[in-house]
């Protein structure tokens, strides 16, 4: 499989899952799908309780935001350039603070800055 190309693993994945790739899947992930899969079969998979234990990894009951697990503190900036002007997003207690105004998310400030939906995490790179 390491030499495939992509038509040779598109091949090998219809025979395998017995369906086509999605079309943008890259090469790589192809692989990684298609040796997990086989070894799976001549192994055995993940027992259940391994597979719920993978699932709920990193959640304690609920969702957590950004802020929560500790990765944007008070005090931190974020700076963000779209479309050759620069962004700079103030982390406070209060929220987010972009152009002087307090925001409590930061997908409503790119919101703001592109005109689309955004999550505002993804769009500031977190």
């Amino acid at each position: 499989m390491e030499t495939l190309g992509r038509e040779g693993l598109i091949e090998v994945w219809v025979e395998v899952i017995g369906t086509p790739p999605p079309k943008k899947m890259s090469q790589g992930f192809m692989r990684s799908i298609l040796a997990y899969d086989l070894q799976a079969r001549e192994y055995g998979d993940l027992k259940p309780g391994a597979l719920k234990r993978i699932k709920n990894a990193g959640h304690d009951g609920h969702r957590s935001t950004n802020r929560e697990r500790g990765a944007l503190k008070p005090g931190g900036r974020l700076i963000r350039d779209w479309n050759g002007v620069s962004h700079i997003v103030e982390v406070t207690e209060a929220g987010f603070v972009w152009q002087g105004q307090t925001h409590r998310s930061l997908s409503a400030i790119a919101r703001a800055i592109t005109g689309t939906r955004w999550s505002g995490p993804r769009f500031f790179g977190l």
